[in-house]
């Protein structure tokens, strides 16, 4: 049974992604999934589990951006009764519950500094300690952690640990944006249409030429979810109709031409092509605030390959 199924996509940079994450679900290795928003973390994570010797147990998902943190570390580990204000009893953590199975920590990123330590303390020794108490118990759970941020970058800042980075990131998954990904982009909207075409009893609208030009064209800001998203309402509201470029939302500018590129004349004099390239990557890092994986996207480059880059031009430590 193919557990990643679930995942559509023909494109390289999936297929060598869900070819990795295979071996990795096959192991208890901790995985660390890197992502912008709406990529898909938590459906990798899901097939991760599935695919896994755990599949028959627990899977528990924790988004650290949701919770303050002063509620954060009893979700996690639990508490005992009278530990603070409102503790009336003993109480169970995440942790105990997914005993046996994975806990998928999604946003990993916001998790609170002081958390961390306790987060590490479980990963170096299976050991976790309660709020208001004072002997640790142990669990058997795996980690699967996903950021939308550059941890690197937050180490830098001093947000995050280094040592919790390291631990986390024995196998990181990176998951492609889908500007990187527009082959998929008829896959993805023909499994989005039927769902849809299943769930509300309509009749599939079909795009024309152009406005799938104009789809492809898209940032795509939120990713696959955004599309989804699209789809849905489009499968609603034009039912069974012809899809055409002014029927998209006016995010898609599509009053502007399609694929248009900016002219640029070379001086008469020539240039130097490394530092026009080292004077663009500095320009994006100084409008994403450092976010390499905005900067790529700046840049219509991987972010491999602006990594690459950034080392080649000496921005590594950056």
């Amino acid at each position: 049974m193919d557990h990643f199924k679930s995942i559509i996509g023909q494109s390289p940079a999936l297929d060598a992604l869900i070819r990795n994450a295979k071996i990795a679900a096959a192991t208890d290795v901790t995985i660390l999934l890197n992502g912008e928003t709406g990529t898909g973390k938590e459906i990798l994570a899901n097939a991760i589990q599935q695919a896994s010797p755990r599949a028959d147990k627990p899977f528990i998902t924790l988004n650290c951006a949701a919770l303050p943190e002063s509620l954060i570390e009893s979700e996690l580990f639990g508490h005992r009764k009278g530990s603070f204000t409102g503790a009336t009893g003993n109480t169970q953590g995440l942790f105990q519950a997914a005993d046996g199975g994975t806990l998928f920590l999604d946003e990993i990123n916001s998790l609170p500094i002081s958390i961390q330590a306790k987060l590490l303390r479980f990963i170096e020794s299976g050991e976790c300690l309660a709020v208001g108490d004072t002997e640790p118990y142990t669990v058997d759970v795996r980690i699967i952690a996903a950021t939308n941020s550059d941890l690197n970058q937050q180490i830098f800042d001093g947000t995050f640990r280094r040592d919790l980075y390291f631990r986390l990131n024995v196998v990181p998954l990176n998951l492609p944006p889908l500007t990187h990904r527009t082959g998929d982009m008829d896959l993805l909207i023909k499994h989005f249409m039927k769902q849809f075409e299943r769930e509300h009893g309509m009749l599939t609208p079909q795009f024309s030429h152009k406005a799938l030009k104009a789809l492809k064209a898209h940032s795509w800001p939120g990713n696959i979810r955004e599309l989804r998203n699209l789809c849905e309402r489009l499968c609603i509201l034009l039912a069974g109709k012809i899809i055409e470029p002014e029927n998209l939302p006016s995010e898609f500018n599509t009053n502007t031409p399609i694929f248009s590129l900016p002219q640029f004349t070379l001086p008469p004099a020539g240039l130097n092509l490394d530092n026009l390239e080292a004077s663009l990557i500095q320009q994006a890092l100084t409008l994403t605030k450092g976010n390499r994986s905005k900067s790529a996207r700046l840049l219509g480059l991987s972010r491999d390959a602006l990594l690459y880059r950034m080392q080649k031009h000496g921005f590594a430590g950056n």
